[in-house]
């Protein structure tokens, strides 16, 4: 889309464009923030999208597109838990959006909750199966629950998550070596 298409003509109840004035406000409006928040994320510049939705989604914290758009720039620019939340509410607000339990999914994963990943990535891929991409991100949650449950055996040592066996001596209460016999005890 050109830059003129999309903007919104003058109309009853619109606000004015503000000059930028308050403690760095953007120039424009609300929904100049948000479609200018949108392209910076489209030309790969989630941060700075992110800036300018997080005003946009002060002004306007019940727009759930603004939301989504802000948790997706969020997400992108490693923000993970300010995605989740986003994310979140985007789909308490409409359960059966199925791209925000998607965002929800992965995002959750991303920070590290992977029992909260399965739940809404299942969700969004029960609501849409042919999204190989929902699929493929509940198959790698899933996995990872798999691992962390040691089902696929125990880790090794360098994989993420490898914790080296403790160093405990006799004073630790460790174990009797196999190559120990419990016959010093029975003498005693």
């Amino acid at each position: 889309m050109s830059e003129g298409q999309g903007s919104r003509s003058g109309g009853p109840g619109e606000r004015p464009p503000v000059a930028g004035g308050e403690a760095g406000e953007p120039v424009g409006d609300v929904y100049e923030w948000f479609r200018r928040g949108e392209r910076l994320l489209a030309e790969g510049h989630p941060a700075a999208a992110e800036q300018l939705l997080v005003r946009a989604a002060a002004a306007e914290p019940h727009s759930r597109s603004i939301r989504e758009t802000l948790a997706r720039a969020q997400y992108d620019a490693g923000s993970y838990a300010a995605a989740l939340e986003n994310f979140r509410a985007v789909a308490l607000a409409d359960p059966s959006d199925d791209y925000a339990q998607f965002g929800w999914g992965i995002a959750a994963a991303r920070a590290g909750d992977f029992e909260t990943s399965a739940e809404h990535l299942a969700l969004a891929v029960a609501m849409r199966p042919e999204a190989e991409h929902y699929r493929a991100a509940l198959r790698q949650t899933r996995a990872t629950l798999a691992a962390r449950a040691g089902r696929y055996g125990p880790l090794l040592p360098g994989a993420p998550g490898y914790l080296p066996p403790q160093a405990a001596g006799p004073e630790h209460g460790s174990p009797v070596r196999p190559d120990q016999s419990n016959d010093e005890e029975d003498q005693e």
